[in-house]
């Protein structure tokens, strides 16, 4: 039987050998809140676009379109920062 490792053994995670390589990595799935926008509330400030540490808030014609689900990790900085309350964490459902 082989001898389990500790966890001073195991590799560091979170550590970013290249820059830019986020976009390889999908981590949607560790959300258990997801960001749902009220398209009547939003007045396209973009401050969830400045605040969102993933990148995930999808812009198009310079307004916020939606989420990028596959790199949205639930966190709700978009919703705290959202002046309007446009936006609104609700659990995710599988």
């Amino acid at each position: 039987m082989p001898e389990e490792k500790g966890w001073k053994d195991m590799p560091r995670g979170g550590m970013i050998l290249e820059p830019g390589n986020a976009r390889k990595y999908e981590t949607g799935s560790w959300r258990t809140l997801k960001p749902v926008m009220d398209p009547n509330k939003c007045i396209h400030c973009m401050f969830c676009w400045i605040y969102c540490p993933e990148s995930a808030i999808i812009v198009k014609d310079k307004k916020m379109s939606g989420f990028d689900l596959e790199h949205c990790k639930g966190c709700g900085i978009c919703a705290k920062e959202c002046p309007k309350e446009a936006i609104e964490m609700l659990i995710e459902e599988k």
